[in-house]
């Protein structure tokens, strides 16, 4: 097996109790595998805009803390993948294996919104999990946190992020 098609996998989720948020992304990149958390790229807007809207700062473990507080849960579409690299587009979706909805669900009864960090986490929730868990839910795209989505502005990704999360989460900065 080379390299390329090792798959990756992905992390145990952030995980409130009492979650009322989940934000889904596809599957981590390199760089967060590397260090073993969430959006660690460091061009990647995810911090940046759970700064702004949950006061997400500090250490990593320090930034988890504070969206635990806020109700969010974060967490990854898939279990596995190969994905050759960190794109979104090189994930083959023959080989992905999602991650255990149903019993994340059961978990957390008082969720009402699944956000999806970029299209492709929302293309593989909707094509690789039984829609039917969520249907209660409301589900919602994001514009991607990815360095790899340069072309919309930071200032827009967040405002767009506020839009959504904002109604869903007590506390949160409007």
């Amino acid at each position: 097996m080379t390299v390329a098609d090792r798959p990756s996998s992905g992390f145990p989720p952030i995980e409130p109790e009492q979650a009322r948020v989940l934000i889904l992304g596809s599957l981590p990149g390199d760089a967060s595998i590397r260090v073993q958390q969430y959006y660690a790229h460091p061009r990647n807007a995810f911090w940046p805009i759970m700064q702004v809207l949950a006061g997400a700062t500090g250490t990593y473990e320090e930034r988890c803390r504070q969206l635990v507080a806020k109700r969010i849960a974060v967490w990854d579409v898939l279990q596995q993948s190969v994905r050759p690299g960190s794109l979104d587009s090189a994930i083959r979706t023959d080989t992905a294996r999602p991650n255990d909805f149903a019993g994340f669900l059961s978990r957390h009864p008082r969720l009402g919104l699944i956000a999806f960090n970029g299209r492709k986490a929302e293309e593989l929730f909707l094509r690789l999990v039984d829609v039917d868990l969520a249907e209660s839910l409301e589900l919602a795209g994001l514009p991607s946190t990815s360095p790899a989505h340069a072309a919309m502005s930071f200032e827009t990704k967040l405002d767009r992020w506020r839009g959504i999360l904002v109604p869903h989460i007590e506390g949160i900065n409007r």
